[in-house]
């Protein structure tokens, strides 16, 4: 296919006036081309974009969408699969409350129910972080662990002083001085928050407030160094009650012994 280009070298073979014929004929299909060509893209642009379909099945968590879910997974979607940040579906489900879609996953017997995200957390944590007793007792009646080793779901519910869950959690047996990776207890995370109803229930079912984590901190030095100025007072008059309850000479509690 001849160019303008083109046609202004074959300018020079021919006359003048055919010269002048041929570079306007040669400029006119130049400028119908340009034409053409805009139009092609312009057709192309308005095409509607369509979702791939992991796209639309991520999007169909986040906003709850049981139907879209359901018929993705008709169609052979993996409900085990991640988002572009690792999020596994049910992870997201957890952290996005859409309870109805979470629910919908734990009904597929392909869901793995402890599935994590790159930094660990799964459906359960998420849940507890969030707040969404709901969820939680759901998760539970399929099973789902309630202790894990490092982080646990009494840490993130204590973090952000969901009593409820916290409720929840104890009662089906979640221990309640779990250690993270570097020792922290779920205590030490409701006082670093400035939880009093929190910090008083965990106490109140047995929590260890003279636990040390790795740096050497208890819980009442979380809430003294996140400047806690209630959760100080009530630590340390909890401190004083139980040494006003030892007997002088007793053996201190063998959690006091290996904090020093």
């Amino acid at each position: 296919m001849r160019n303008y280009f083109t046609e202004l070298r074959i300018r020079e073979l021919r006359g003048p006036s055919e010269a002048r014929v041929g570079v306007a004929r040669a400029a006119a299909r130049a400028v119908a081309a340009g034409m053409l060509a805009c139009a092609a893209f312009a057709a192309l642009v308005s095409q509607p974009a369509v979702a791939a379909p992991a796209d639309t099945m991520i999007k169909a968590v986040k906003f709850d969408d049981v139907s879209e879910v359901k018929k993705q997974l008709a169609n052979g979607m993996d409900p085990n699969m991640a988002d572009s940040y690792g999020y596994p579906l049910l992870v997201l489900a957890a952290r996005e409350k859409s309870d109805n879609v979470a629910a919908l996953l734990l009904d597929n017997p392909k869901t793995n129910i402890e599935i994590v995200d790159k930094a660990g957390e799964n459906a359960m944590m998420m849940a507890a972080l969030n707040g969404d007793v709901a969820l939680v007792n759901l998760l539970i009646s399929k099973d789902a662990e309630v202790n894990k080793k490092g982080w646990t779901p009494l840490h993130y519910a204590a973090t952000n002083g969901h009593d409820d869950v916290v409720k929840v959690l104890l009662d089906h047996s979640a221990y309640i001085d779990a250690g993270s990776p570097n020792g922290t207890t779920p205590l030490m995370m409701a006082a670093r928050g400035g939880h009093v109803s929190t910090v008083k229930l965990l106490l109140d079912n047995g929590a260890d407030l003279n636990v040390k984590n790795q740096l050497g901190l208890t819980a009442l030095d979380f809430a003294k160094q996140y400047k806690e100025p209630d959760v100080v007072d009530g630590l340390t008059a909890r401190l004083q009650q139980i040494q006003q309850q030892t007997p002088a000479g007793a053996a201190a509690p063998a959690s006091q012994n290996s904090a020093k």
